[in-house]
């Protein structure tokens, strides 16, 4: 499998996957996996999600940004992680941007709820796997 081809099959699952699966560590330093919606990406490098500020997520990403992302074509079995770190955002722009119809029923109060809280995943690295092959690649 050549590089060229992980990256572009990497690049249609993100684009096309509804949910990604974010690993985290959490205070006792044990991995934590957690189902989100796939909100918005810039290629493999940059993706966002949201999540509530007073959750356990962002009480563990505060104390260690190191996380994965990890997609998965159910159809074709090809499977995609990205590890890197992340960042919690109050930023209004990226606030607006991911908010969808439907996230008022968990933010009472709206785009400003200060329970919104955005993250950005900044990956380094990726792994693809295909028929039984991995590819590591790095993302510049």
């Amino acid at each position: 499998m050549d590089k060229e081809f992980a990256i572009g099959k990497s690049l249609e699952i993100v684009k096309n996957a509804k949910i990604a699966m974010l690993g985290t560590t959490d205070q006792k330093g044990y991995p934590n996996i957690k189902a989100m919606l796939n909100l918005h990406s810039e290629g493999l490098k940059d993706i966002w999600f949201s999540t509530n500020t007073s959750s356990k997520r962002v009480a563990d990403i505060m104390k260690n940004p190191k996380t994965c992302v990890y997609y998965m074509d159910e159809q074709s079995f090809m499977g995609l992680m990205l590890v890197g770190e992340i960042e919690v955002i109050q930023d209004d722009f990226y606030r607006e941007k991911l908010w969808f119809e439907g996230c008022e029923r968990y933010y009472k109060k709206g785009i400003g709820d200060p329970d919104y809280t955005v993250l950005h995943f900044r990956a380094h690295h990726g792994n693809f796997y295909y028929r039984l092959k991995n590819l590591d690649f790095n993302i510049d």
